[in-house]
């Protein structure tokens, strides 16, 4: 079963597609320390025989991709890829955003699909994907999927705390399959497999952020770094109460913060019992939101940032503690995409049982 994970990062999706059993052999990726930390991980390990294309993909022809790997002889069963989306982003105030270059590579992501005509696709993005201002860029998808018969579900928001992540991290999915060979979409998207406190489901309770903080960091992890503070921040830190307290328990103010209502996690304690707030590029750095360590005196770590993602400790990022923070914090959550990835894994192998003389087309 093979996959192609494009705008690959450091490896989020692309192991979460080895745990569900599916085999990328091709990734595209344009950070020179997301490609370090992809290669040392998957590539170096074993794990998987992909094949990383470290360039923009605006000047890498699919045709390339499909013709310098395995894909032009098996195929490609599912195509991966999460555009960046810091122009559909929440953060981009009235229409700021609207015009960002990077809105145009989830365009650019579907000359992939006609090209490898893959058996499903998935998109992951930011929920502001779907916000009127950009329906330009999602109605153009829609229209290229059609153009080329694939048929596309509706969006999908899900959190990944629903599906065993200790983060309440939110994303749209965007699912699409080849409607010449497959009859109908498959049970998409799966369950959610947690859920909150008392849940009437009987679900296993949501994981908490306790699990990035419950145990030291491997002996010699190089990611187990936080930021240096000076001693004025390191008191506000001291003032803030354990466990979930906010700036505003420990005083301090900013200009900025006089002039409106707004950031009010930032210099925040994470606490510890309930799902950690959004990982983002920045989720290091204590200016930028919720990530005090929930009793420590400092920014979380780089491997705490990775754990709150679901990577196993031995996972790495290359390129220090402001280049891995964005990596960690662009990544698919491994566990989720594991558990977004099994049905259509699933659904692959019913597709190759049907018979070849079968027109399996709706």
């Amino acid at each position: 079963m093979r996959a192609c994970d494009l705008f690959a990062g450091a490896g989020g999706f692309s192991l979460g597609a080895h745990l569900a059993g599916i085999e990328v052999v091709a990734a595209v990726e344009n950070n020179k320390y997301a490609c370090a930390s992809y290669t040392a991980n998957l590539i170096t390990t074993g794990l998987t025989k992909a094949r990383i294309f470290p360039v923009d993909i605006t000047h890498l022809e699919p045709q390339t991709v499909r013709d310098e790997t395995v894909l032009a002889a098996s195929g490609c069963d599912i195509l991966l890829g999460g555009p960046p989306c810091q122009g559909f982003s929440a953060h981009r105030l009235n229409d700021a955003g609207v015009d960002d270059p990077r809105n145009s590579l989830l365009l650019r992501y579907f000359e992939y699909v006609r090209v490898l005509r893959p058996l499903f696709f998935l998109v992951e993005n930011v929920p502001g994907l779907l916000w009127p201002k950009h329906a330009k860029f999602l109605s153009a998808f829609y229209e290229l999927a059609d153009a080329a018969n694939y048929a596309v579900l509706d969006p999908a928001v899900l959190n990944a705390r629903d599906y065993g992540v200790p983060q309440n991290r939110r994303r749209v999915f965007l699912l699409g399959f080849d409607r010449t060979r497959i009859a109908s979409a498959p049970n998409w998207p799966p369950a959610a497999s947690n859920g909150p406190p008392g849940n009437e489901l009987g679900l296993p309770e949501w994981r908490t952020a306790s699990v990035a903080f419950s145990s030291p960091a491997l002996a010699g992890d190089l990611n187990d770094v936080h930021m240096n503070h000076g001693e004025e921040l390191i008191e506000t830190f001291k003032r803030t109460p354990e466990n979930g307290g906010s700036r505003r328990d420990s005083g301090r103010t900013l200009p900025c913060h006089k002039e409106h209502k707004g950031h009010h996690d930032v210099y925040g304690r994470i606490d510890p019992r309930a799902p950690a707030p959004t990982m983002t590029t920045a989720c290091i750095n204590p200016s930028k939101g919720r990530f005090v360590h929930p009793t420590e005196h400092h920014g979380i770590t780089l491997r705490q940032a990775a754990r709150i993602q679901s990577f196993p400790d031995w996972y790495t990022f290359d390129g220090g503690i402001m280049a891995g923070g964005v990596q960690v914090g662009n990544a698919v959550p491994v566990l989720m995409a594991e558990k977004l990835l099994t049905p259509l894994r699933d659904a692959v192998r019913e597709y190759r049982k049907a018979p070849a003389d079968v027109d399996q087309a709706a």
